[in-house]
């Protein structure tokens, strides 16, 4: 079975910093892309078993709220994506991340 996939995307750096930091920590989840989405908002994706990445997309949202002018834009899950999908996006383990896994 394929690791689900959990995005956030925020408004200002400080809240996307804020949001990874509060999902690595809540689950057995892995950090494989951070990047600038479009004009200051930036977004972050993660990987790892649905019920890990579920509650761990609702506290990086929930810390992305807290932080001071950040803003969540857009989240979502993708629980059982399909094979193709890591060829269009950039969400699959890169030897970099693979020792996190």
């Amino acid at each position: 079975m394929p690791a689900a996939v959990g995005v956030i995307q925020t408004v200002g750096f400080p809240g996307v910093l804020a949001a990874a930091d509060a999902m690595v920590k809540s689950g057995r989840v892995t950090l494989v892309y951070f990047g600038l989405a479009e004009r200051a908002e930036f977004l972050v994706a993660i990987r790892g078993s649905n019920s890990e990445v579920e509650p761990a997309i609702a506290a990086g949202v929930a810390a992305a709220k807290l932080v001071y002018g950040s803003q969540v834009v857009d989240y979502y899950i993708i629980p059982n994506p399909p094979e193709n999908l890591e060829a269009v996006l950039p969400i699959n383990y890169t030897p970099s991340v693979e020792q996190f896994m």
